[in-house]
């Protein structure tokens, strides 16, 4: 790490001392039980809104597909994310928040994912609510292509040696 940066970060794990990429060793790391909540919201017309509350749109229920979406995107994380260990997700669950009286009408998607194992599900439930909320556009995008997907983060994540995290805190 070049001697101008700050001693309070951390090396990337995700490079050997080469600067190499490589998948990090989790081997010798306890297995824990590990839990990770993100988030994040779609904005979109409030006409597109009402397709979703109606349960009228063309390719049917919205949110209970982008649910399922969300779940699979969660499990299938180490197949999109190069360095990302394959996960036994023991619990993946994609809640919605409708968000209609607000001045930009929008579906806010949380999710929670849970391992027991030696790395963290970060990854896992922020792909949930990437993949859930790329759903709910595609399903709705015939009638409005200015949705916008914003504000993907993590809230929380816990177990393993770093402890538990809030964002925030």
């Amino acid at each position: 790490m070049p001697d101008s940066l700050p001693n309070t970060l951390s090396p990337l794990t995700h490079f050997d001392a080469q600067g190499q990429a490589h998948m990090v060793d989790v081997g010798a790391k306890a297995s824990t039980h590990r839990v990770a909540v993100a988030t994040g919201r779609i904005q979109m017309l409030a006409s597109t809104l009402a397709l979703i509350q109606s349960g009228t749109a063309k390719k049917g229920d919205v949110l209970g597909i982008a649910r399922i979406a969300g779940i699979q995107g969660a499990k299938r994380t180490a197949d999109l994310i190069p360095l990302c260990h394959p996960l036994s997700l023991t619990r993946v669950a994609v809640e919605f928040e409708v968000l209609s009286d607000v001045p930009t009408p929008s579906v806010v998607c949380k999710a929670t994912a849970e391992t027991v194992g030696p790395t963290g599900v970060e990854m896992e439930a922020l792909t949930a609510v990437q993949v859930a909320l790329l759903t709910i556009y595609d399903m709705c995008k015939a009638a409005d292509r200015g949705m916008t997907i914003t504000d993907v983060k993590l809230l929380e994540k816990q177990g393993g040696k770093s402890g538990h995290w809030v964002a925030g805190e």
